[in-house]
């Protein structure tokens, strides 16, 4: 059984390098064997490549500036960005998107930066992982303004309607799946289930939303063998049949 974890941060965390790899390896020894590693700013792309280069075969880099990084200098942030995309090989252009969560000071910095790393994504043939935070109806218009052949990716922890998931898949984006979808009282597990497994991926966000039954303890990809079970469970399949599935799929969109 080989499952993949679209996306996960848990290369800053543990700092601890022996730490880090016990960590990967037992990702490998539960058939976590596929790792899609996204930054969120200048200064972490260095950790991404320390990994894609320690697991060539495993850890798939992905380059994008991050929502909550928007600041002011964010031109500047996408210039360093840019230049490490156009020389390193990379997967997807993420994450990226529009936050409004924490903070809405900058929400026109991140709708442009938003559209720059669309087109970057265009330019370079590469599908987007998309961070939405109380902000769906802007990334939506975005998106229908962006809307052609070549746009495509991944709709990064969605957690939204089954509305939205049909707008979502209509768009040529598949829907990230994450420990989220374990939670008793979330509800994304109704949605997940009216979703054929042919428009899902897995994700872990490690180290967070941590899965039942790690809930409240860092994220680990590991763990994606729960999230995997869950969704398994809610279409009445094996789970090597979801895997086999949600792995497809992950190679379809990041051509690897």
């Amino acid at each position: 059984m080989i499952l993949t974890d679209t996306h996960t941060h848990q290369y800053y965390s543990p700092e601890d390098a022996s730490e880090r790899a016990q960590a990967i390896q037992r990702a490998f020894d539960n058939g976590v064997s596929r790792l899609f590693l996204p930054n969120v700013d200048s200064a972490t792309i260095p950790q991404v490549f320390q990994l894609a280069t320690q697991f060539p075969s495993n850890c798939f880099p992905m380059l994008g500036l991050h929502p909550c990084s928007v600041k002011d200098d964010f031109e500047l942030e996408l210039h360093h960005i840019r230049t490490a995309i156009d020389s390193n090989r990379i997967y997807a252009i993420g994450e990226i998107g529009i936050d409004l969560y924490w903070d809405k000071t900058h929400i026109e910095q991140q709708k442009q930066a938003f559209k720059t790393q669309i087109h970057w994504a265009k330019d370079l043939n590469l599908p987007i992982v998309i961070h939405c935070r109380d902000a769906f109806d802007e990334i939506l218009e975005i998106l229908e303004q962006e809307k052609d052949e070549k746009l495509r990716g991944i709709f990064h922890c969605f957690t939204g309607t089954i509305e939205q998931a049909k707008h979502v898949i209509d768009l040529n984006f598949y829907l990230g799946i994450g420990g989220v979808v374990t939670y008793k009282n979330a509800g994304l597990d109704k949605v997940v289930q009216q979703v054929d497994p042919k428009h899902i991926v897995l994700e872990t966000d490690s180290p967070y939303l941590t899965p039942v039954p790690f809930r409240g303890k860092p994220n680990e990809s590991s763990y994606l063998v729960h999230v995997a079970q869950k969704v398994a469970d809610l279409h009445q399949m094996e789970i090597e049949k979801l895997a086999k599935i949600t792995t497809e799929n992950s190679k379809s969109i990041f051509g690897v």
